[in-house]
């Protein structure tokens, strides 16, 4: 190998964190020919990760390292969210949380790549592609041992959760996870609450934070909310909230009763 491309390795082992994918139209971008890259799997140095993607040999990719290309390579708003991100940061205490699987949101115009769902990750990945709130809204950093991404923080995360029930997620368990959630910062939840489109969401959130008693919820302005008009059945046969206008399952309605 000669000093130019050792010296391209070394920089490449600098933009390039362990544990991560290296998509092929990156590296090109970066200046990794075709034809350097096979000699760099030549060498053993790299090998690939399906069509598209490379990664280091002798590293193992997690899920997380997938999710950190689409976002620092694509620009992808792709992330771990719902459920996993709550278990990410230790809040996933009473909702049925199985540690093989992991839930991951994107908007609507950003689909996983082939080398992607082709992969057999150790997770089950459930990819859920929506723009009932904007991308980057409401998501924080979380650092790995070798690289940081993206995850949604509390507040996103249970809307989120939100958004996937009943069908998907328990509304009572989401309303147990609400009742942790004593510590959300107003200003983000008002901003997310005023941005997203799905009134479902919206509705069901305030209905459960009111419940909870959270003294964060007395400074939310819910006339900046557009909660739609007329009533939502969330569930069929639940308990009629006159307030949101929603039904919901009486056992949510019962909730905390002695």
């Amino acid at each position: 190998m000669s000093i130019e491309e050792s010296n391209k390795i070394n920089l490449l082992v600098q933009q390039w964190p362990k544990g991560t994918v290296a998509q092929t139209f990156w590296l090109r971008e970066k200046g990794y020919s075709d034809q350097l890259l096979n000699r760099y799997k030549k060498s053993n140095w790299i090998k690939s990760f399906g069509t598209g993607a490379y990664q280091r040999t002798g590293e193992s990719v997690g899920y997380e390292g997938a999710v950190y290309a689409f976002q620092m390579q694509s620009n992808y708003t792709i992330h771990p969210g719902g459920v996993t991100a709550f278990s990410l940061q230790g809040k996933a205490h009473y909702l049925e949380l199985s540690q093989v699987k992991a839930q991951l949101f994107g908007s609507l115009t950003e689909k996983l790549p082939g080398w992607f769902t082709r992969h057999s990750w150790d997770v089950n990945i459930a990819y859920y592609s929506s723009s009932f709130l904007p991308g980057p809204l409401g998501l924080v950093p979380f650092n790995f041992s070798n690289f940081e991404i993206l995850i949604s923080g509390a507040s996103r995360a249970i809307m989120e959760c939100l958004y996937l029930a009943p069908k998907k997620m328990d509304l009572v368990a989401c309303y147990e996870v609400m009742e942790g959630l004593s510590n959300l910062r107003p200003n983000v939840v008002q901003e997310l609450l005023e941005q997203c489109s799905s009134v479902k969401v919206k509705r069901l959130f305030l209905y459960m934070a009111e419940k909870a008693g959270h003294s964060w919820f007395k400074f939310l302005k819910i006339d900046n909310i557009d909660l739609g008009k007329g009533k939502r059945s969330i569930v069929p046969e639940g308990v009629y909230n006159a307030t949101y206008q929603i039904t919901v399952p009486k056992e949510l309605k019962d909730y905390g009763r002695l």
